[in-house]
């Protein structure tokens, strides 16, 4: 089956997200019991997803991302994108995370797995005032 207007819907979703329509949208496109993995989280179920990007807009102001490139094979999609925001308690300057999901969808269309890749050392833990140059430290020593 085509699940390319799946994947345009999910892309859709993910550049225009919004905070007061995101749970309606997460229920519409993803599976009940769908699962999700981040480098920070491992949740199955609508509600615990919602959560997930809930906290998102706890954490940072104007988040927006923007699908770089997708992939679509069978009922399997690949995208690569940036995440953009500013930091709400740390630094004010945009910010930028480059990262990649995979997709699965089910036999009806609807997102059953969706696995996040992305180095939160070198994407996000760098970036940030103190933990960032201990960091940037331990890279360059690694490195020599």
């Amino acid at each position: 089956m085509n699940r390319a207007p799946e994947l345009a819907r999910l892309v859709a979703f993910y550049e225009g997200i919004e905070r007061a329509s995101m749970r309606a949208r997460i229920e519409q496109i993803y599976a009940p019991d769908a699962q999700f993995k981040d480098p920070f989280n491992e949740v199955r179920g609508v509600g615990p997803i919602v959560a997930i990007f809930q906290h998102m807009f706890e954490q940072v102001d104007q988040p927006r991302f923007v699908v770089t490139s997708t992939v679509l094979q069978g009922d399997d999609a690949f995208l690569t994108w940036e995440f953009l925001f500013r930091m709400k308690r740390f630094s004010k300057e945009p910010q930028c995370i480059r990262g990649a999901t995979r997709i699965r969808f089910d036999t009806n269309g609807a997102v059953m797995t969706h696995r996040d890749y992305w180095d939160a050392a070198e994407e996000l833990y760098e970036k940030l005032p103190i933990i960032g140059s201990m960091m940037r430290w331990l890279k360059r020593a690694a490195n020599k």
